[in-house]
């Protein structure tokens, strides 16, 4: 491994920037980039979100193409508990469809870029997000809430590469090894929430997927011939166990993504808005984030009171469209997650699926807290409900039409008169 040590210094103090670093080809032609035009001294920030990539792979290349010092943040419980974990209890889902697992990575990676560079006197943050996506509204976003103070260089609104075919040719030129980025024709993200696919054929919306494109799910045609059950157990709306076994929430996801792959379960294939005005396409596979959610749906449905149940899918709406737009660290975020964490109180007892073939049935749902009562709910007549006052109740909820039709009737024959 590498030494992570600064290394010695010039006769003058070169000033020092952080740059979000993941080894791919942007980040990787930004570090020589940085150190030509700007003459800073270049620290590269590695994020571990379970991208599953060879760290080590990672830090090597990133002292060869010029960083100085590399930090390797281990973030993947703490993405889960402080990012996913809220959003999922919000019911946060963007557009439908898209369960935010890029967009709730970007803030606690640009959270701990902050704090790297200011532990090491850095006076600037970088990232490899380009000009057109959302990721620079997510980093940037936070930058300004957490460190104002510090200056943001994004090389994708300055320098004159304009395409993916520039950036291998820029690398190619300074000994930078890319022969992987040529063969790839998507660009790819993942972490433990999901794994997101966009270019080559999916630029075109009318083009499928190939067959080729998803990584981590089965198709359908793949999946088991026989059923599989999975149950989820939850804790004021965290998720805690899976089948019985009580996980950490690393774990727990690891293996609800082996689960629900395996069974042709996550696959999105989706036409988003982005927050700059563009409509883009996308393949996500997120296979335990999709058990998850259902699930935790499931529960809510069983615990939550009916007004707060509604109302509460409109706060789900809003918690999505923040989320995506980049506006993590904000007092609104913050105060929907006050709201959410009351409703979540009660949300304690276990769910059990039935997957089969990319379908997601219901099999159980189980809480102390739950408000379902089958001696109300039954067909069978019994004293906790008299139907009788049913007439009263809807004779009251009708007066405001009954008067509207009495007062149009008058109208119409006076009209008539």
């Amino acid at each position: 491994m590498p030494k992570q040590d600064v290394l010695e210094k010039d006769a003058f103090e070169k000033e020092k920037i952080v740059l979000a670093y993941s080894g791919g080809l942007d980040t990787s032609i930004i570090i020589p980039w940085l150190k030509e035009n700007y003459a800073y001294e270049v620290i590269a920030m590695v994020a571990d979100i379970g991208q599953g990539d060879d760290l080590e792979a990672v830090m090597e290349k990133a002292y060869k193409t010029g960083a100085s010092k590399v930090v390797v943040e281990d973030l993947r419980e703490e993405f889960l508990t402080d990012y996913v974990w809220p959003a999922l209890k919000a019911g946060a889902v963007y557009e439908n469809k898209y369960l935010l697992g890029t967009s709730l990575a970007r803030p606690v990676i640009a959270k701990h870029q902050v704090e790297v560079a200011l532990r090491e006197g850095a006076s600037a943050l970088s990232h490899g997000s380009t000009g057109k996506g959302n990721d620079q509204v997510r980093f940037e976003m936070a930058y300004q809430a957490l460190a104002p103070e510090l200056k943001v260089v994004v090389p994708w609104r300055e320098w004159d590469l304009k395409s993916r075919e520039d950036c291998l040719d820029y690398a190619e030129k300074r000994g930078i090894p890319v022969a992987a980025s040529r063969e790839k024709i998507h660009s790819r993200d993942r972490n433990l929430w999901h794994l997101s696919h966009e270019g080559g054929e999916l630029e075109d919306a009318a083009n499928p997927p190939f067959p080729s494109t998803w990584q981590w799910t089965k198709s359908p045609q793949e999946a088991p011939d026989q059923p599989e059950q999975v149950e989820i157990g939850f804790e004021k709306g965290v998720p805690v166990s899976v089948s019985g076994q009580a996980l950490d929430p690393v774990s727990l996801v690891e293996l609800l993504n082996e689960i629900g792959g395996r069974n042709a379960v996550g696959r999105i294939d989706l036409v988003e808005n982005r927050f700059v005005g563009i409509k883009s396409r996308g393949c996500y596979e997120t296979p335990g984030g999709t058990l998850l959610l259902e699930a935790h749906g499931e529960l809510e449905s069983l615990c939550l009171d009916r007004d707060l149940l509604h109302f509460k899918q409109h706060v789900a709406l809003k918690y999505a469209e923040l989320v995506y737009f980049g506006l993590w660290f904000t007092p609104l975020r913050e105060a929907l997650d006050a709201f959410v964490e009351t409703t979540q109180q009660n949300l304690t007892g276990s769910v059990t699926f039935s997957l089969y073939k990319g379908n997601v049935n219901v099999v159980s749902r189980k809480s102390d807290y739950s408000l379902y009562r089958t001696d109300l709910s039954s067909f069978t007549m019994s004293a906790g409900y008299d139907q009788k006052d049913a007439e009263g109740f809807i004779r009251i909820l009708g007066l405001p039409s009954r008067c509207r039709a009495q007062t149009q009737a008058k109208v119409k024959v006076e009209v008539a008169q």
